[in-house]
C-alpha cells in the first residue's frame, strides 16, 4: 500500500465484514500512520444490522432487552475472562455471536443454562450475500440447525428475547410514538 502511495497511485484494501469488529485494520492503520500515509476506513454493514435487517427485527425492545452484544467465544484469538460467553450471557441481552459457530455445542450449553433452551434464537449464514439464509430456531435446536443445514463457518449465532415475533412492536410500544410521552417534538396529550 505505501509503495502504490507513494508512487502516486489510489489504493483501496478491502476488508470483508466490518472493518470495526474482528477485523486487522488496527495495524494496519499504525503502518500507515508510521509511514506517513494518509488513509480513511469506510465501514460497512455488519452483520448483525444485516441480519436484523433480514429478520424485520429490532434487537433492543421497551421492557423486554434494551443492550446487544456483539461478542465471540475463545478460539485460535483468546477473550479476556470479564468477556466470556459465559459471563456475557448471564445479561439475557440480545447477542449476536461470531466467529464461534463450529463451537455450537458449547455455544448452547451456555446459552441454555442463561436463555433457557426455549429462547428463540437464530443462525444466519453469509449474511447481506446472495447465498444468505436465516434459520430461525430456538436455543435448544441451534446444533441440529447447524448440523442439517452443514453450516461450518461465515454464520453469527443470535439468541435473545427480542426475537420473539410476539414481541416485536405487538405488545410492547416505543415511547417516541406514545402520545402520553414527550419530547422535543412533541408535546404529551
Amino acid at each position: 500500500m505505501t509503495e502504490a502511495y507513494n508512487a502516486g497511485s489510489r489504493v483501496v484494501r478491502l476488508h470483508t465484514g466490518d472493518p470495526a469488529l474482528y477485523g486487522a485494520i488496527a495495524e494496519q492503520i499504525a503502518a500507515l500512520k508510521k509511514q506517513d500515509v494518509p488513509f480513511q476506513v469506510f465501514p460497512g454493514v455488519t452483520a448483525a444490522f444485516a441480519a436484523s435487517a433480514s429478520m424485520g427485527i429490532e434487537y433492543t425492545l421497551p421492557e423486554v432487552t434494551q443492550t446487544l452484544i456483539l461478542t465471540r467465544m475463545a478460539g485460535r484469538t483468546p477473550v479476556p475472562e470479564a468477556e466470556a460467553l459465559t459471563s456475557l450471557a448471564k445479561h439475557q441481552a440480545s447477542m449476536s455471536i461470531y466467529l464461534s459457530i463450529s463451537m455450537i455445542d458449547k455455544v448452547t450449553e451456555i446459552l441454555k443454562e442463561a436463555y433457557g433452551e426455549n429462547a428463540p434464537a437464530a443462525v444466519a449464514y453469509c449474511v447481506s450475500q446472495p447465498e444468505e439464509q436465516i434459520f430461525r430456531t430456538t436455543v435448544r435446536e441451534l446444533p441440529a440447525v447447524v448440523e442439517r443445514e452443514k453450516i461450518r463457518k461465515t454464520a453469527l449465532i443470535i439468541v435473545g428475547h427480542a426475537l420473539d415475533p410476539a414481541r416485536q412492536g405487538e405488545t410492547r410500544k416505543s415511547k417516541l410514538y406514545d402520545k402520553n410521552f414527550s419530547h422535543e417534538y412533541r408535546q404529551k396529550a
